[in-house]
């Protein structure tokens, strides 16, 4: 078998192809949580806090001192940005919840599945009755 079959094989097998797919999905999800992070999540903590934008809370290690987060790092600064830390902090446990929920559901339908009973196979059925003769 030449190498370009045996990728061929490779690449084809269902696994590989459900990876490639839960990549991109994966991909189109993250920039989901990332929006409703950054555009619903964040603002509304914001305005709890009193109105601050945790993007631009950093900390200066540096001695200069800076209007803004963009003009420290323009500068050059030593910086410690913990408001995207933050903001990264809520992105994670966004995702980690519905990634959570996503998955007890989906465990939620199989055990739904698996509580339906299984049809007794012939063979059983076949031996149960000879049992039951033989004790007679």
């Amino acid at each position: 078998m030449s190498i370009v079959q045996e990728f061929k094989a490779f690449a084809m097998r269902g696994n590989v192809v459900d990876l490639a797919v839960a990549v991109v999905i994966g991909g189109a999800f993250g920039k989901i949580i990332n929006s409703l992070v950054q555009d619903i999540v964040m603002p509304v903590v914001g305005s709890m806090t009193g109105g601050v934008d945790f993007k631009q809370l950093y900390l200066n290690l540096g001695s200069q001192t800076f209007a803004s987060l963009e003009a420290a790092e323009k500068a050059g600064a030593p910086l410690v940005k913990y408001g995207a830390f933050i903001n990264s902090l809520v992105d994670f446990t966004l995702i980690a919840l519905v990634i959570f929920l996503a998955v007890k559901g989906i465990n939620s339908l199989k055990r739904e599945e698996e509580a339906a009973p299984a049809a007794t196979p012939e063979d059983v059925v076949l031996l149960r009755e000879i049992r039951d003769s033989l004790k007679k």
